[in-house]
């Protein structure tokens, strides 16, 4: 995954298209991911409201980090990976995918 022009635009939903949808899919038969997108998702539930907007500016934020640390997403399920998957999956979770995502 690299930072494609534009990923700031919609920044939850290129996250949902780039890493997302693959790893939501793999929960049903991973139940280490699973236990792992739980934990961050809790982190992300202590920390910020969540509602549409705010989540999707928590992920502005931590990708725009993780593009000045040229963080790149190669498959492998670092920390970073693991909390952009948990905001998706609470994303999902929580009906913000319904239409147009947020941020």
């Amino acid at each position: 995954m690299r930072f494609q022009d534009g990923w700031a635009n919609s920044p939850l939903s290129w996250v949902m298209d780039t890493l997302g949808h693959v790893q939501l899919a793999r929960m049903t038969t991973d139940p280490g991911l699973v236990a792992a997108v739980d934990q961050h998702a809790a982190v992300l539930r202590d920390t910020i409201p969540l509602d549409s907007e705010t989540l999707g500016d928590y992920v502005l934020g931590f990708l725009d980090e993780l593009r000045e640390r040229d963080w790149v997403f190669v498959g492998e399920l670092d920390t970073a990976a693991l909390r952009l998957t948990a905001a998706c999956w609470l994303a999902r979770e929580l009906g913000f995918l319904g239409g147009e995502l947020p941020a």
